[in-house]
């Protein structure tokens, strides 16, 4: 009887556990968001601090376009700097010894940069104007009384190196570039200075050049992919990146005295870069590991990495140190997540947010996790893609989905945080952010794979990444669709035109069209690296145009047979609004819905919130109706619809 009771009272905890509310799932408790509330999230970036490590300089767009804003390093209230209203403010540093700044900014996009400078009082003055022509910041001076800087003010093609006195701005030519070089970083006595020679996209000639004796030193003894990083401390050696012998960059020391080669540190991924910090105790070191970064600080005295604070499904993308290197400001996020910015102090192991840049009115739950999946092309090659599966999709509930083609050519897809590609997985299309062949961070082999061929096996990829999301059990396979902007602005205009039935619907971003007419006219200070740019694409003044002209989106319009929108910045100096205009003209003779959104003040991409709502949200629509099937959403007749954006 005891052990019949015993039993009985099992069962009815049982039962009790089995009558408990089990807890909703995300798909129930997820909120739909609007493009305002999602365009909302702010984006920041930079981070110098002030000479008493008081406040941080940093650049933001929670005014509606980037400004620049101080931050206290102690944690409190965002105080803004700068409020432009037109062209976007970028906050380049601090000056070393007073609370002066110098920052950038443009034309609406159209990427002349001059550099700024603000005072004290608030006013500003341009310390490079000369009309029409660039100039880059590139450092302090070891003493601090000056700061170096590039511009192509002599020569349209090509960039100089400079020097400014902070106290009468007035400027100091270092080095004449007439042979139409990159410029590495100064070395800290003013000796050395590193040049690289492109050869193709992925291979460059790097030399070192004495500035006292005019001598130019080869370092590379082999075709290969080259990049100098930084000097050491003590000035003897420098460091610099190499694939030489390699799928992979490997970080390399160069010995100045001997001029002999050592090997420092190899990864089974690309070394992005390797910096020193001020006085050299500290040695960073940027990876890029499966698409996202992985940073190495190591003490340079003991050999060792120090421990950086860990976060939970957040990764550190970017460090930067105070001059007295008792500080580091670092930058943590996701796919699923904005990075915050925060400071922490390598003595006392503290550390502060200071920023929480996620919109309030977002469930930061209702965000998805990315994930890295690989899948096999036509020919077997292992294409790598970031995969983002709406909380709302399963096998009873299928959704539409999109390929992303990332920029390029040569560009590739990250794990980081997108809004734009959260709003579409929110609003319940998946999206596979295919890394194609000719993508960079995957080994040197398949970075060349598509060069002479685009078009070709890179958009067999897409198609590919297609097949691969039919066969997952969430996914619509009769609705998806591709999109991308610049280079994958083409690849979804060659997708389109050269496999017309493959995808449902195509987003062109502000992508090429007319390889012929983009190549010949690339911005006049792209002169350093046409050659390379034409190695890989073909040169469009030789016999080459024939097959450009052949693997030409607008020469085939007649093919194009599935619905399609444009999106385009008038300013764009790479990818001229005549690409745009004429693709759309050109596809809407086919009598296929054709929708084009035209913004008069951006250029390569939109960075102004209104114009990203504007674009973003017109994009989603067009994809309720053409690819959802959507018909209850309202919509301008696509075959004559064309908005142009004037803000």
């Amino acid at each position: 009887m005891k052990q019949l009771a015993v039993l009985c009272a099992i069962a009815l905890i049982w039962g009790c556990k089995e009558q408990k509310p089990a807890e909703p799932s995300i798909a129930e408790t997820m909120k739909t968001y609007t493009i305002e509330q999602m365009m909302d999230n702010e984006a920041i970036g930079g981070g110098s601090f002030s000479p008493d490590k008081s406040k941080m300089l940093i650049s933001s767009n929670r005014s509606g376009i980037y400004n620049m804003y101080t931050v206290p390093t102690a944690g409190g209230e965002m105080m803004p700097v700068t409020q432009s209203d037109s062209s976007s403010v970028f906050g380049i540093s601090y000056f070393p010894k007073d609370e002066r700044m110098l920052f950038r900014m443009d034309g609406n996009g159209d990427e002349i940069y001059h550099i700024y400078l603000r005072d004290t009082d608030g006013s500003h003055k341009d310390l490079t104007p000369d009309e029409g022509k660039r100039a880059s910041f590139y450092g302090w001076t070891d003493d601090k009384k000056s700061f170096y800087y590039t511009s192509n003010k002599r020569d349209e093609r090509f960039t100089d190196l400079y020097e400014m006195d902070l106290e009468t701005f007035t400027p100091k030519m270092l080095y004449q570039n007439d042979d139409g070089y990159f410029l590495g970083g100064l070395s800290e006595d003013k000796k050395y200075l590193p040049l690289i020679k492109p050869i193709n996209t992925n291979d460059s000639d790097l030399f070192l050049y004495g500035m006292e004796d005019k001598s130019l030193t080869k370092i590379n003894t082999n075709q290969s992919g080259n990049s100098p990083e930084d000097f050491s401390p003590d000035g003897k050696s420098m460091y610099y990146t190499s694939d030489d012998g390699n799928e992979f960059s490997q970080l390399m020391k160069y010995n100045i005295a001997d001029k002999t080669s050592e090997k420092v540190m190899t990864k089974s991924w690309d070394i992005m870069g390797s910096y020193f910090t001020e006085n050299g105790t500290y040695q960073v070191t940027y990876i890029n590991e499966d698409a996202k970064n992985t940073i190495e600080v190591m003490d340079v005295a003991s050999g060792e990495n120090i421990d950086l604070p860990s976060f939970d499904g957040m990764a550190i993308t970017n460090v930067g140190f105070s001059d007295d290197e008792k500080w580091m400001r670092f930058y943590a996020g996701g796919s699923h997540t904005p990075s915050n910015l925060y400071v922490y102090n390598l003595e006392s192991k503290e550390q502060t947010k200071l920023t929480d840049v996620l919109n309030d009115d977002i469930q930061a739950q209702d965000m998805v996790r990315a994930e890295v999946v690989r899948y096999k092309s036509f020919d077997g090659l292992e294409i790598p893609a970031i995969y983002y599966l709406p909380h709302q999709a399963s096998a009873e509930t299928k959704v539409p989905a999109m390929v992303w083609v990332h920029g390029g050519p040569g560009g590739q897809s990250r794990q980081g945080f997108n809004s734009f590609l959260q709003y579409m997985v929110n609003h319940g299309y998946a999206v596979l952010a295919v890394n194609n062949r000719g993508s960079s961070g995957y080994g040197k082999t398949f970075y060349k794979m598509d060069d002479l061929n685009h078009g070709d096996k890179d958009l067999k990829d897409c198609v590919a990444g297609k097949d691969w999301l039919a066969t997952q059990p969430e996914i619509d396979a009769e609705k998806i669709g591709i999109i991308g902007g610049s280079y994958g602005g083409y690849m979804t205009m060659a997708a389109l035109t050269f496999t017309p039935e493959e995808f449902d619907v195509g987003v062109n971003l502000f992508g090429v069209t007319n390889w012929i007419r983009t190549l010949r006219s690339i911005p006049p200070w792209w002169e350093a690296q046409k050659e390379a740019l034409y190695l890989e694409l073909g040169d469009p003044n030789s016999a080459d145009s024939v097959r450009l002209r052949e693997i030409s989106p607008l020469f085939h319009t007649d093919k194009v047979t599935k619905p399609l929108i444009v999106l385009q910045g008038a300013k764009d100096p790479r990818v001229l609004q005549v690409e745009s205009d004429e693709i759309v003209a050109g596809v809407r003779k086919n009598g296929v819905p054709v929708e084009y959104v035209l913004f008069e003040d951006e250029g390569h991409g939109f960075v102004k919130k209104e114009n990203q709502i504007k674009a973003y949200s017109e994009a989603l629509k067009f994809l309720d109706v053409h690819l959802k099937g959507d018909k209850g959403i309202p919509i301008e007749d696509g075959d004559s619809m064309i908005k142009e954006t004037d803000i």
